[in-house]
């Protein structure tokens, strides 16, 4: 069976199994809902004002918050993934200033004992492929690799000097006393000898290869010190990323990673962890160190499993559903396939656009249990190196098709709601409707889907709605030009005959009466999207929602 098949037939039985059993009267859950809880330019002391939009955030819906990668980096102005100690989350003087750029080590335990009493589940970003800015140099030998292939070695082996000693003289022994060596990394990217910057594959003094006086004889080396064979072809073999890379073939360094994740989970009590960058290193010990976690959070008695997410920017459903079947356990993956194809539409002109094939080759619509849904990220934004252009007039759209829709987690960007710092900087573009589409989630987002993706410029669908969450929901959107209005008449159910909906976003304006069939001419206006709801649902007194931008900023 193909991946893809195999896959398929998976989501039938997720989908299957995500149906009320209305003879038991099983309670439907509430939906579940991610937030990106930051943004590359976020300003520093970011975990105070965190606190105080938590409790909005929770009644609009979010139920898990993605931390930002709060371990100490080599600058304060950094965001934390020029990683330094991953032991010291804060609470250390260390590189020049004892909190991070985020905050204190005690700001981030409020952070995470509000989150635990709201029920919110904590996703720390982890970055475990690299360390910056070792304490003292060391020598050791290297070949040069080849920036575009990382497989060529262009030089034979010569010794550099460089900074891979880190005994973090801050903190000490706190939590852990192991300190790290060039013998647990395998490649860097400066030798202070020269004061050359270049991609240097570490590799065994020569005097160890198997045949003595080779290195003298061919370009290379004979070193079993080599980068990791289980990652991503990228550039021929991914397993360098940037900085110090972490050779995890050593057993010293994938034990102190390891424990790190234990002690996040029970010393520090997250829940869950986005994994940043995944294809650049092993996926073994990705395995092995998720299988660690899960294992902490069982011990610990937490009544849900640890989550675990891999980010991975590549356009490939089949490279991220292998990632995820090859560490197994649950983990997810952020759906890239969507995210540039909702980009895609936005962008390309009315013509050319084909609403129905929106979530072709995408990690949702293979394997919804797969795929973490979202519209933008840190990564994305303007400014990034994976920079992705969404137009602001598709947002709503796209939130729609991630938020309201049966399958996959959705991952809401922390920009959208209060906006961008930064040389790109951009207003809080979806303030208005994204708060609209995270309670319309919470509220009516439930029970069996029907699809009428039928037209390229106009689409929508129902949610039917459970024994518990009954009341449901329509939606229907339109990228046509002009002021051309989108309509659908959508099945809602016999049993709605004669209930009256509006349109939650405040654009379909008017009512729709559902006929005696159980059909309703739902409609947007021109280039919008709609959601319709009886207008007698439990809680459709608290739309339109405001969110309050001011409280962030105080």
């Amino acid at each position: 069976m193909s991946w893809l098949k195999k896959f398929q037939h998976r989501s039938q039985r997720e989908q299957d199994g995500l149906q009320t059993d209305e003879g038991g009267r099983k309670p439907t859950p509430q939906n579940p809902t991610m937030l990106q809880s930051f943004e590359w330019h976020t300003p520093p002391h970011h975990y105070p004002r965190l606190l105080r939009i938590l409790p909005a955030l929770h009644d609009l819906g979010v139920t898990s918050l993605w931390l930002p990668p709060g371990c100490k980096g080599n600058n304060f102005e950094g965001n934390g993934y020029d990683i330094y100690d991953l032991w010291d989350l804060g609470e250390f003087d260390q590189k020049w200033r004892r909190e991070t750029k985020w905050g204190a080590r005690e700001e981030l335990d409020a952070v995470v004992a509000k989150a635990a009493e709201l029920g919110v589940r904590t996703v720390w970003d982890a970055v475990l492929n690299h360390k910056a800015a070792g304490d003292e140099r060391e020598e050791c030998w290297a070949v040069e690799a080849d920036q575009e292939d990382h497989r060529i070695e262009l030089t034979r082996p010569t010794k550099i000097n460089a900074w891979l000693h880190y005994n973090f003289p801050g903190r000490g022994d706190t939590y852990s006393s192991m300190k790290w060596h060039a013998d647990h990394f395998n490649g860097t990217d400066w030798d202070d000898s020269r004061q050359r910057k270049a991609l240097f594959k570490l590799v065994d003094a020569p005097e160890s290869y198997p045949r003595p006086g080779l290195q003298s004889q061919v370009k290379g080396s004979e070193s079993k010190k080599d980068w990791a064979d289980d990652v991503s072809d990228e550039h021929g073999n991914a397993d360098y990323l940037m900085f110090n890379n972490i050779d995890y073939r050593h057993p010293e360094a994938r034990e102190d990673v390891k424990r790190w994740g234990e002690w996040m989970v029970k010393d520090v009590g997250v829940t869950g962890f986005r994994l940043d960058a995944v294809q650049h290193y092993s996926w073994r010990f990705a395995r092995e160190w998720i299988e660690c976690v899960k294992a902490a959070g069982r011990e610990k008695g937490l009544e849900e499993d640890v989550f675990v997410v891999g980010e991975f920017w590549i356009d490939d459903c089949a490279k991220l559903l292998t990632w995820c079947e090859r560490v197994g356990q649950g983990a997810r993956t952020y759906d890239a396939p969507l995210l540039y194809s909702l980009s895609r539409a936005s962008m390309a002109k009315e013509k050319e656009v084909d609403l129905r094939r929106i979530f072709d080759n995408t990690v949702v619509g293979a394997s919804p249990a797969s795929a973490v849904t979202l519209v933008r990220s840190h990564d994305t934004q303007p400014g990034q190196a994976s920079a992705t252009p969404l137009s602001p007039f598709f947002r709503p759209h796209a939130y729609a098709l991630t938020l309201l829709r049966l399958h996959g987690l959705p991952c809401v960007f922390f920009g959208d709601l209060y906006g961008t710092a930064g040389p790109h900087a951009e207003p809080a573009s979806c303030w208005d409707r994204l708060p609209n589409l995270l309670l319309a989630r919470k509220l009516y987002a439930y029970g069996a889907q029907r699809d009428y993706f039928d037209e390229r410029t106009c689409v929508g669908w129902t949610r039917a709605g459970t024994w518990d969450r009954r009341d449901g929901c329509a939606v229907v959107m339109g990228v046509g030009g002009g002021a051309a209005e989108g309509k659908k008449r959508m099945f809602v159910g016999r049993e709605r005959a004669g209930e009256v909906w509006t349109d939650v976003l405040g654009w379909g304006e008017g009512e729709v009466r559902v006929d005696e069939m159980g059909f309703g001419g739902f409609r947007c206006a021109g280039g919008s999207v709609s959601v319709w709801v009886n207008r007698d649902a439990a809680g459709r007194e608290r739309f339109p929602v405001w969110l309050d931008l001011d409280v962030y900023r105080e």
